[in-house]
């Protein structure tokens, strides 16, 4: 009886698997001697398997010269569909394993510039402390990551999902409410009902409001739209905040990130019984049937260490 090809079909694919690896960790790293490094290995048995994952595919995947190191078209696309095979490895394995198994690798998350920079860093301190073999790439913009194109693991998003092809879970809601400078009320009586927060001058935050506001009384759920010539607009919630202490307008920002602010007397609270509708904030990652550990652990960490 013939010898079952089943074993060496397995060892050619574990080789396949380690390869890619290699390639991507030559990539990461910027070299094949800091590749070697970080893997532990020799520097000719980082470029022995680069050259054999090269004849296997059949393509360049890297310009080499004595001082610089360049992806090929080939490699670029290689590299991320690459990061796709190794991540779908791990996580198959880890789902046949069970939850046991220590999370390790390169993480890579996309957050809003404001929550990435406060607010969530002390639970991504506690992920990367309970999980000595994961790093961490912390990518802080406020647009929609392509997770595919840009190799992300995950990304924290303000605001409603609709994009079907992500899975979206629901971390927490951030509370939103009107705020001014003393000196902005010159001495006028604080507003206490929404209609009259549109005598006074304003600021923006453009991502989420630039010429009205819907504001909801707390008690009645009574609703008043506010009409606003907006003095200054911005993307930027750190900017929209440091506008608003120096008494430029009336913003409307997250109570989270005004609450020093309210604290120490640099802002008040105008019109307290109204609230612009809060935002969900949302931790997103691509559709896929198995996580790796490394993502699975960090949706635990932002779920149950999501700062109150």
């Amino acid at each position: 009886m013939p010898p079952s090809p089943v074993p060496s079909a397995v060892a050619a694919s574990s080789d396949r698997i380690e390869l890619m690896k290699t390639f991507v960790q030559i990539v990461e790293a910027g070299s094949l001697s800091a590749a070697a490094a970080q893997m532990r290995t020799t520097q000719p048995t980082v470029s022995r398997r680069l050259q054999a994952l090269e004849r296997l595919l059949g393509v360049r995947l890297l310009r080499r010269s004595t001082h610089a190191m360049k992806l090929t078209e080939d490699g670029e696309r290689c590299v991320e569909r690459a990061r796709e095979l190794i991540e779908s490895w791990q996580a198959f394995e880890s789902d046949l394993r069970g939850d046991d198994e220590e999370p390790e690798g390169m993480l890579r998350v996309v957050a809003p510039h404001a929550f990435g920079q406060q607010l969530l860093v002390g639970p991504l301190a506690a992920y990367i402390r309970r999980h000595p073999r994961v790093s961490v790439e912390w990518l802080l913009h406020d647009r929609r990551p392509d997770f595919i194109a840009e190799g992300v693991d995950c990304a924290i998003q303000v605001g409603e999902v609709n994009d079907l092809g992500v899975v979206a879970i629901k971390l927490s809601e951030v509370p939103r409410i009107v705020v001014a400078a003393p000196s902005v009320l010159e001495g006028l009586p604080a507003p206490t009902h929404a209609r009259e927060l549109a005598a006074l001058p304003w600021l923006a935050l453009r991502t989420f409001y630039r010429t009205e506001i819907l504001l909801s009384h707390a008690r009645s759920g009574e609703s008043c739209r506010v009409a606003l010539r907006p003095r200054l607009s911005t993307d930027s919630l750190y900017a929209l905040r440091s506008a608003a202490v120096m008494g430029m307008g009336v913003c409307v920002g997250s109570t989270w990130l005004l609450a020093e602010e309210l604290a120490q007397g640099r802002l008040i609270q105008l019109a307290p019984e109204w609230q612009a509708a809060a935002l969900p904030v949302y931790l997103t990652y691509p559709q896929a049937r198995l996580q790796p550990p490394k993502l699975k652990r960090f949706i635990e960490a932002m779920r149950f260490e999501w700062p109150t």
